[in-house]
């Protein structure tokens, strides 16, 4: 999961990055609600792990703002030194999935966000079948058939293919896409994402008549959306 951590303690922000690293997961730290929000208009998160106690836009604010300007809100975990029972109250009505209280226990941090995680986003299923209409994937194979014509695509394609329609409806930012596919942040040019996009868009056939189309997001990335 690419998550977002709202925390103005240096020290403890650095445990949670290795905590999370550790765990498998990718996160970029920020020490202001402010910069949470700024980031969210132009990039995605899976996961926002938010303190409620910071000097400018808390964490239950944050939770406020996600809720009136998303359409598809990621699981949003408060962490806080704040453990009276109507806090715990307030913050889960707010909205927010989770509620944890200072000092995080790294494998129970862990847990709650693989919990959260696995309501939001279903698991692949295990055979390595994904249906999609008339668009199945096969994970193992790395293949995608097309109304049963296996359609040839390179693995980047694939990839890129398969996390579109793993996240139908929801715009995904191209700093997200890029480090899904191309692992890390590395400096592409934006025609290296456009053209990939491109290519799937013409061969995979992702227009309306066919029940699907592939749509750029002005300054923020690209949403594939069903017309089923």
């Amino acid at each position: 999961m690419r998550i977002a951590v709202l925390e103005d303690e240096a020290e403890l922000a650095h445990e949670l990055t290795d905590i999370l690293t550790l765990g498998g997961h990718a996160c970029v730290c920020f020490d202001r609600g402010q910069k949470v929000i700024s980031r969210l208009m132009h990039d995605t998160f899976d996961v926002l792990l938010l303190d409620w106690n910071v000097p400018d836009i808390d964490g239950l604010h944050i939770i406020d703002w996600v809720r009136d300007n998303m359409e598809k809100r990621p699981p949003m975990l408060v962490l806080t030194s704040r453990a009276a029972e109507e806090d715990i109250v307030a913050a889960l009505r707010a909205g927010a999935d989770d509620y944890l209280v200072k000092p995080p226990v790294p494998a129970v941090l862990l847990a709650r966000i693989a919990a959260v995680c696995r309501r939001t986003y279903p698991e692949p299923p295990a055979d390595g079948i994904e249906a999609y209409g008339d668009y199945v994937f096969n994970t193992r194979m790395e293949t995608v058939q097309v109304r049963g014509d296996v359609v040839a695509l390179t693995a980047k394609e694939f990839g890129l293919a398969l996390m579109l329609f793993r996240n139908i409806h929801r715009t995904l930012s191209r700093t997200y896409l890029f480090e899904a596919i191309w692992g890390g942040n590395p400096d592409l040019q934006t025609r290296t994402l456009d053209a990939h996009i491109s290519n799937i868009r013409t061969k995979l056939g992702l227009r309306a008549a066919n029940g699907y189309r592939l749509v750029p997001a002005y300054a923020y990335g690209y949403r594939l959306e069903t017309m089923l």
